[in-house]
């Protein structure tokens, strides 16, 4: 643990959000031996590596259940709590959902502060709050490095759910948040970007996919998804399925301006490289630019959804989404 901060609460150590992710190579792997459940209720599992497993109830109802935790990747226990909150509860919104509850999952070291723990528990708190869940209890064990998330379920009704691997040909990628968020807190880490950088990446860690999610319940969305730890471009590669390709526009792509700074500096996220070896035989990319491609598969912490939609729907969808407070970006087509 650092030094104590003004208001007098310690800070963390800082190791982790969605770059501490099990790279996508190494996950698909160990997947391919787990035995797929198979049973009439269990709408979405982990076949399709979607972003939630969905299990139907009744004919007009269905349970989404979905899980995410993970060590710091800022200093300050609340922000930590409310970004590591947000992550969690963005599972349920990419598939079209509404959050109903959540539990928290700890891991905290034996010999540490406890008024770090109620600081993060606050944090998770209030997001769980603003999304209009029920915090029910939780589970907590020692560990040697602070862990925090959420096991979340929400509800969908069964024909409206949203899939990551359904795109149509033709249709637009609609991204919600700004990509960069890993290498800015990495960078923010050792002093590397400027307080305003980073407190614009807090704004977008802390927003919460529900805005986003209620804009698009009016529009046709074939396919939804993420970004998070596989960054845009391993998300994306999912969301294709093997079955389609997409064309991204890289002068549309938002991306907070000091990660692409810090890129070119070669300030990159461990998570950034275990996506690009993945990735790599997958993407050509047209434009030469080492700083750009970082920022592609970088890790993002709480990161947009990205949308498939229709033609025909893109200039509405993006009026609409104009309401909120970050920006959303058409950023190419399948």
């Amino acid at each position: 643990m650092k030094e104590i901060s003004q208001q007098g609460t310690k800070k963390m150590v800082i190791c982790g959000g969605c770059n501490a992710k099990v790279g996508p190579g190494a996950l698909s792997q160990i997947l391919e031996s787990i035995p797929r459940s198979q049973h009439d209720d269990l709408l979405v599992g982990f076949d399709s590596s979607d972003d939630a497993a969905v299990v139907k109830v009744n004919e007009t109802l269905a349970l989404v259940q979905t899980l995410d935790f993970f060590p710091a990747m800022v200093s300050d226990p609340y922000l930590f709590g409310r970004i590591a909150a947000a992550n969690a509860l963005s599972d349920v919104y990419a598939m079209g959902g509404e959050v109903l509850s959540a539990l928290n999952i700890v891991c905290f070291p034996e010999t540490d502060d406890l008024q770090i723990l109620e600081q993060i528990l606050l944090g998770g708190a209030e997001k769980v709050a603003e999304a209009g869940g029920i915090l029910a209890g939780g589970h907590s064990i020692h560990d040697s490095l602070t862990k925090y998330g959420l096991s979340v379920t929400g509800k969908v009704h069964p024909c409206k759910i949203w899939k990551n691997n359904a795109p149509q040909i033709d249709d637009h990628l609609i991204l919600t948040k700004p990509l960069g968020v890993g290498i800015i807190t990495t960078a923010y880490s050792v002093d590397e970007v400027s307080e305003v950088a980073f407190e614009k990446a807090v704004a977008a860690m802390t927003t919460l996919n529900k805005y986003a999610a209620e804009v698009a319940k009016a529009f046709t969305v074939h396919s939804c998804t993420d970004v998070t730890g596989f960054g845009l471009l391993g998300h994306l590669s999912e969301m294709l399925n093997d079955q389609y390709t997409a064309v991204l526009d890289s002068s549309k792509i938002p991306i907070l301006p000091e990660a692409y700074k810090c890129a070119k500096e070669f300030l990159t996220t461990a998570g950034g490289q275990r996506n690009r070896n993945h990735l790599m035989d997958y993407v050509i990319f047209m434009k030469k630019d080492f700083a750009l491609e970082e920022v592609l598969f970088d890790p993002q912490t709480s990161g947009g959804l990205l949308f498939s939609i229709p033609q025909c729907e893109v200039a509405p969808f993006l009026i609409a989404l104009e309401q909120l407070e970050i920006k959303s970006a058409c950023i190419g087509k399948v």
